[in-house]
């Protein structure tokens, strides 16, 4: 195992302290593993996100304005513990209440539940949005429904835009569901993964295999097969999107997303592939995103996810956002 760290159990922990230092707009609540604006705006909605480490820049990395107010970091692909997340909503809290984004894996939808009782016994509201945006497969291993992965981006960006301008806790929610009902991703791994604490990879691909359908914490896809040239793997994952939402006719939102050890040239020519097949498909790109938004450590793969938008969606998307991870 080559990794540039210190301690392997304190990796999350020297990371986000890392994380403060580079960005003084942002606040580091050790123990804790929150990342929050060190400066809030008064009666502004706040909007918070986590999950488990290891998918940077997800989550810290969209803490900013015009996107999340904290993200809480459990410890690598684990969920954070409900102390940590009261803790994060406590930080996001302006008077206006708290929205959380949560990913559909079964621990984090436990745990920011858990934390959300908690902020209500302090008079804090609180809602939620579940994102389930990978139509690979019905249910996984850390999943019952459909597995959150990159198309939560889009709905840290939306949900915040709109808590930027003033929305109120429902607004804000009503947006962030819509942003949810319309958006779907699916993605692809070449190598797998080593857990810093672990020291092996989690999971073996051979030389000449890739699997199609992987999570970003490598649970089974759909299946493995031979390496794919980048117009394959664009017909086949799109095959899949396409398949399960009509976006005939659609303006999109689309992100080509790298799961930290595809190197950009790949993914621009991915991108390439993609938009052809969008337009062959009657699909018209409004704005795309390509580079690293939800990782999985080192691993060698992509993911594609395209959000249908209507003018509120455009408009939101568009709207200006200053975070580590995005800028608009």
């Amino acid at each position: 195992m080559k990794k540039i760290i210190n301690d392997p159990n304190a990796v999350v922990s020297e990371c986000l302290a890392g994380m403060e230092l580079a960005h003084p707009a942002l606040k580091y609540t050790p123990e804790l593993e929150v990342i929050s604006r060190r400066e809030k705006t008064a009666g502004k909605v706040g909007v918070i996100s986590g999950g488990g480490s290891g998918h940077e820049p997800a989550h810290a990395g969209y803490v900013g304005t015009g996107m999340l107010d904290a993200a809480v970091a459990g410890n690598m692909f684990s969920s954070p513990s409900p102390d940590r997340i009261i803790a994060g909503i406590q930080e996001a809290d302006s008077g206006a209440g708290v929205l959380m984004v949560i990913k559909n894996y079964s621990g984090d939808i436990m745990n920011f539940e858990m934390a959300a009782d908690m902020a209500e016994m302090e008079d804090i509201t609180v809602k939620h949005v579940v994102v389930r945006d990978d139509v690979a497969v019905p249910d996984s291993t850390y999943s019952t429904g459909r597995r959150g992965i990159a198309g939560t981006v889009f709905v840290h960006k939306i949900a915040g835009a709109k808590a930027e301008a003033g929305g109120t806790l429902d607004q804000v929610a009503a947006v962030a569901q819509k942003t949810c009902d319309n958006i779907r991703s699916m993605g692809m791994a070449m190598t797998p993964c080593t857990l810093p604490a672990v020291g092996k990879p989690g999971f073996q691909l051979g030389e000449n295999e890739v699997e199609i359908g992987m999570g970003i914490h490598g649970e089974p896809g759909v299946e493995r097969t031979a390496v794919k040239t980048a117009k394959e793997t664009a017909e086949i994952l799109l095959g899949k999107i396409l398949e399960d939402y009509d976006f005939s006719g659609s303006e999109v939102a689309l992100m080509v997303n790298g799961l930290g050890g595809t190197p950009l040239m790949e993914l621009y020519i991915l991108n390439t592939e993609v938009q052809r097949v969008l337009a062959e498909r009657g699909v018209t790109v409004y704005k795309t995103f390509v580079g690293n938004y939800m990782t999985a450590i080192e691993m060698a793969g992509c993911s594609l996810t395209l959000l249908k938008l209507d003018n509120e969606l455009k408009t939101l998307l568009d709207a200006p956002c200053d975070t580590p991870g995005l800028k608009v």
